[in-house]
Order: structure tokens, then C-alpha cells, then sequence
């Protein structure tokens, strides 16, 4: 199904940059805008996953490097059936982590060392599972196709301004300034209620499947109440400066404000952690405790009802 998403998603953009190419540059602009798209949608299916990891700056780690990292990723892939996928880490304070890859068979998963410093083992164990539920949902190839093919409509509209200045032998403008204009105002947009229409859904079942694969929905549940109150305390310098990948994120990486909080790619936090409770019910996972929603934190983001220690380090 998602293979099928990811063709309309392609020929969605593809007719973008065709309309875009011509009211830039005309005829000559539409044939330059065509052999782009498709250039660009090769690159995407290939090659979008390596230019996400590159982009957030991240850096592939293996049992020597992060040993409790790895082995939870291997734990965790092998109950849900998933080959092992490549583990990689970026050095952000932010609390935040994504999967990549366009299969199973060639998935990546990735965590910030703020993460790892600041998350217990379950937690993380918990962040990792919904990570791996989204490889083996292969929500994996439409998310990086679109993180990829909305950072190029980005760089279109970035062109569309330049070319609006630009004059013919004769004086005349080479493309009509209000068109370079929309240009600049349509395509982010186009970019964002992209990312935002194939987001939202995704995220509830990613919980739900990850909460499955761990069997411990709570641990879910508590990564994610520690994940908001970092993302909105600490900046992501690499989503900050690449907001295409933001919806990869299990958590919104870019700071609140403006058109950012308007389009944001991520359901409440509060429903999400809601129905993890719910399913932990359900599962006869007894009472919910109080710690499974941390309390408002006593000094600092990291301060939970439990009081947990923060980690010396990324690994433990």
C-alpha cells in the first residue's frame, strides 16, 4: 500500500515542478523542469535515505561504539521479525529519533545523543520500537521520499525568487514578479500540507505497533512526555536548518512559532500518550501509575515524578 502511496506521492511533485518550470521559464522551463523531476525522483527512491541521514548530520554506530544502543535495536528487531537495521547517532542535545530507508531490507534508525543521555533504557527501548514499527509498516520510504522531494520544491521556490529580477535584451521581465512570488509562497507550503497529509495517521500506529513490540506500551508512553518537554526546550540545529526532515522526527524537532506551528506534521502529544495508557489497560498492564505521565518537571525538562538519574553519557 505504502509502495502505492509513494507513486502518487511521486507524481503529485513531479506535476508540481512541471506547473512550477513552466510558469517560471515557459516552454523552455517546463523541459528543464521535466528532466529535474525525473532526475529528482530517481535520486529520491535511490538515494533519499542516505541524503536524510547526511542532512541531520548523523553518523553510523555499531556494537563497539554504542553497545546498549545496538543491542537494543538488535533486541527489539529480532521480536518484531526485521532484519538489523543500521544504527546511527547525532550529536543534538535534543531528545529526538527517526527511521530511514525505502525496506526492511535496507532501513536505518537513528537517535540523538540527548536521547541516550536523558532517557532511561526502557525508554529508549520504547523510542526504538516505534522507530522499527514504522520500517516494518515500510512508512520508511514515503516519509524519506518526502523529506527529500519537499526540500527540493524548498530549493524551487528559492529559484522561483531569484529569476523574478532577471530581464530580457528587450527590458522586459523574464518571468512575471507576482508568478516568482506565488512561486516562493506556494511551494513551502505544497511542502508542508505534504508532509502534514501522510504524518499524523502514521504516528498513532506507529505507537500502537511499537507499543507491541516492546509489550511495554508505558515505556512509550514516558519517552515521549521527557520528548515534548525537550523539543520545546531545546533546539535541533540540523532539523532547524533541513525543516524537510522534521516529520521524520518522532517528536516535532523545530521550535514552535509561525507558519512551523501551523503546519505541524505531528499529532498532540497528550493523545498520543493517552492511548498508549489506554492500551496499556487493555494489555492488563494494571494501573496506570503516575509516572507514566511525569508530573511538571522540579528542575529542569528531564525532572520526572520518579525523580530518575540523568545518564553520565550517551551510552550509559
Amino acid at each position: 500500500m505504502n509502495y502505492f502511496k509513494t507513486a502518487l506521492l511521486l507524481a503529485a511533485l513531479t506535476g508540481f515542478v512541471l506547473v512550477a518550470g513552466y510558469l517560471l521559464g515557459g516552454q523552455s522551463g517546463l523541459v528543464i523542469a521535466l528532466v529535474a523531476a525525473l532526475g529528482m525522483n530517481l535520486f529520491a527512491y535511490w538515494n533519499s535515505d542516505k541524503m536524510v541521514l547526511r542532512m541531520s548530520n548523523a553518523q553510523e554506530v555499531g556494537p563497539n561504539e554504542a553497545p546498549e544502543l545496538y543491542g537494543i535495536v538488535q533486541g527489539l528487531a529480532q521480536r518484531a521479525g526485521l532484519p538489523m537495521p543500521r544504527v546511527y547517532v547525532i550529536d543534538e542535545e535534543q531528545p529526538n529519533a527517526f527511521a530511514t530507508g525505502r525496506n526492511p531490507e535496507n532501513a536505518a534508525v537513528a537517535a540523538t545523543t540527548g536521547l541516550l543521555r536523558h532517557l532511561s533504557r526502557e525508554e529508549v527501548a520504547g523510542v526504538m520500537a516505534h522507530e522499527l514499527s514504522h520500517v516494518r509498516h515500510r512508512d520508511t520510504l514515503i516519509m524519506t521520499v518526502a523529506a527529500t522531494l519537499s526540500g527540493a520544491i524548498g530549493m524551487l521556490a528559492s529559484f522561483g525568487g531569484m529569476m523574478g529580477g532577471g530581464r530580457d535584451s528587450e527590458g522586459r521581465p523574464l518571468v512575471n514578479p507576482i508568478v516568482a512570488i506565488a512561486a516562493m509562497i506556494l511551494a513551502p507550503l505544497a511542502a508542508a500540507l505534504v508532509q502534514m497529509a501522510i504524518s499524523r495517521g502514521r504516528e498513532y500506529e506507529a505507537d500502537r505497533m511499537g507499543a507491541e513490540i516492546s509489550g511495554q506500551p508505558l515505556w512509550l508512553a514516558s519517552a515521549l512526555a521527557k520528548l515534548h518537554a525537550g523539543t520545546q526546550q531545546i533546539p535541533n540545529r540540523a532539523a532547524e536548518a533541513n525543516p524537510a526532515t522534521a516529520h521524520m522526527y518522532i517528536a516535532n524537532p523545530l521550535s514552535a512559532g509561525g507558519l512551523r506551528s501551523l503546519f505541524s506534521t505531528h499529532p498532540p502529544m497528550e493523545e498520543r500518550i493517552a492511548r498508549l495508557e489506554a492500551m496499556a489497560n487493555q494489555m492488563g498492564a494494571g494501573q496506570v501509575q503516575a509516572q507514566a505521565r511525569p508530573a511538571a518537571p522540579a528542575s529542569g525538562p528531564w525532572a520526572t515524578a520518579h525523580q530518575q538519574t540523568p545518564r553520565r553519557g550517551p551510552w550509559g
